[in-house]
């Protein structure tokens, strides 16, 4: 594979020189600089998600045309954010382990941390106790989250300390990523932190999302979702709803685990929301803000993104007044379950930073630091659901669709206010009792519930024994319900059964050995809506 071509401008002070990507070229940025463009990234993460948080998820496949209430004072809810403290809890695990830390300690501090987790992060955690350790804790195989958003909002610290030097980026990306993602989802996580490291030195949104295009593999969806923002953008240079309305009919179905719903956590259409706002942003702060934030879905962490690439760009001391005031207010604040401030990270980044240049054969001249120009490939490539497509659903309360052998019970929830009752599950602890499923399709997740009363069970399909799984949690004191507890893709199109054999055996954690099931998700393989679709102007 050839190499990649890369057009970097060098900051030295306030001076501007473009050069190419070459082994005799240098770079070279004053440590202040280097430190204001650092803390720019951070504050744009801590601003960026408190100007989104009210909005997440409330916009499904659908633009927010609502009023956005927010204040500089609101940053000081970014102490709470996971957008923030989950990737901190990487940076510590680099304090403690060092740079050159095998990924299980990393997914070891991430699984043991205190606060909850969702999504590739929450299963990272499950696989972690139950044995499963990277990279295949972020497989597909182990990990129905595999292409979520986890890890691109959690990678930014590595392209902040990661000035210039995309092969780093690309390889620590590989490491870290794949304790919870892969194919896409790691996408994510390398294009967003190659955005960092190209913005310390460019001020080109057009180069910057270029140079990230080039880290990650051209036959990607990922890529393949960037490069159509692209050119909706040059088709619809000032209307970025009509932009968005396009893109949202060929890509807007694409999440696998939000499959048969509009509730979209991928990674790559909040990735191309964050590339959207960038491209109509114009680098102005508030515009950047408001257009990724309207984009909807995830929308807390796509402004977060969108304007940490804006922070590196301008510094944090060429943010607006207000902003940096809100940020210096809770500088010395610690997130939770951390160890780390803004201004404790900022400093932490900062000197990983000057190792990591170091490492590259940089030196230090005065108040510059100089370093070559790293060559870099793009990642290889991987697709976590090639051809996966979504068929239908099956409720546990169809009984005509399910066999049950036993002593299988109706598992009810109550209503908020406790006055009402609702059927979730439907729940067996006795061994040998059985729950047997029949589909036409090429994939299938069993839904059920992760609780503290959860036990084993053995699956099988097509009458072969297939794994076993432990359906019990509460960590962080923690539970998840109608959340897969075992799925399999890449079958043969037809018929295909699966049989959940009770174990009555239990987690030496669990309060019981209840094995719970809401649903089946039945997939077939075939072409994606976004392999298919034209825009309106390519008809």
């Amino acid at each position: 594979m050839k190499k990649s071509v890369l057009s970097i401008v060098v900051f030295i002070g306030m001076t501007c020189i473009t050069i190419a990507q070459s082994p005799n070229k240098m770079l070279a940025i004053s440590m202040q600089t280097l430190k204001d463009k650092i803390a720019g990234g951070w504050a744009g993460k801590m601003i960026g998600v408190t100007y989104g948080a009210p909005t997440e998820f409330n916009y499904l496949q659908r633009i927010n045309n609502d009023s956005i209430k927010w204040t500089p004072a609101d940053i000081k809810g970014s102490v709470w954010q996971d957008d923030i403290y989950v990737q901190l809890t990487f940076l510590m695990a680099m304090d403690k382990y060092g740079m050159e830390a095998p990924a299980v300690k990393y997914q070891e501090m991430l699984a043991k941390a205190g606060y909850h987790l969702w999504c590739a992060n929450m299963q990272a955690r499950k696989n972690y106790f139950d044995g499963i350790y990277p990279p295949m804790s972020g497989n597909p195989a182990y990990n129905y989250r595999a292409d979520d958003i986890d890890f691109q909002i959690e990678a930014d610290y590595i392209g902040f300390m990661n000035p210039g030097m995309i092969q780093n980026i690309i390889n620590e990306c590989d490491k870290i990523g794949h304790i919870m993602n892969y194919g896409d989802g790691i996408y994510g996580g390398i294009f967003l932190s190659a955005l960092y490291s190209a913005a310390f030195f460019e001020n080109d949104i057009q180069k910057v999302i270029e140079t990230g295009l080039s880290s990650i593999p051209a036959e990607s969806d990922y890529a393949r979702i960037v490069r159509d923002v692209m050119k909706l953008h040059r088709h619809y240079p000032t209307d970025w709803k009509a932009a968005w309305r396009e893109l949202d009919a060929k890509w807007g179905d694409v999440d696998i685990s939000g499959a048969g719903s509009a509730f979209n956590i991928d990674a790559k259409l909040n990735g191309a929301f964050i590339v959207m706002g960038l491209l109509y942003g114009d680098l102005d702060d508030y515009k950047t803000l408001e257009i990724t934030t309207r984009c909807g879905a995830d929308s807390d962490c796509n402004p977060s993104n969108a304007l940490a690439v804006i922070g590196v760009i301008k510094g944090f001391s060429n943010l607006p007044p207000e902003m940096q005031k809100g940020v210096k207010d809770v500088g010395d604040s610690v997130f939770i379950n951390t160890t780390y401030s803004f201004n404790t990270a900022v400093e932490a980044t900062y000197n990983y930073a000057l190792k990591l240049i170091l490492q590259n054969g940089g030196k230090v001249s005065g108040d510059s630091i100089i370093w070559p120009v790293q060559q870099f490939k793009p990642a290889k490539f991987e697709s976590s659901f090639p051809s996966v497509v979504f068929d239908n659903k099956v409720s546990i309360f169809s009984k005509e669709k399910w066999k049950f052998n036993g002593n299988w019970n109706v598992f009810k929830v109550k209503s908020w206010d406790g006055k009402t009752e609702t059927e979730q599950a439907m729940f067996s602890k006795s061994k040998g009792d059985e729950l047997e499923f029949e589909f036409n399709g090429t994939g299938i997740s069993l839904m059920g519930n992760w609780v503290k009363d959860g036990g084993k069970a053995d699956i099988y399909l097509d009458g072969k024994y297939h794994r076993s799984i432990d359906t019990y949690y509460n960590y962080s004191k923690q539970e998840h319900r109608n959340i897969s507890i075992w799925h399999v893709f890449q079958l043969k199109p037809g018929k295909h059964s699966v049989k959940v054999v009770v174990k009555g055996e239990k987690n030496k954690e669990s309060q019981d050995s209840n094995i719970y099931v809401t649903e089946a998700i039945i997939y077939k393989t075939g072409a994606k809506k976004s392999d298919l679709y034209k825009f309106s102007f390519e008809k």
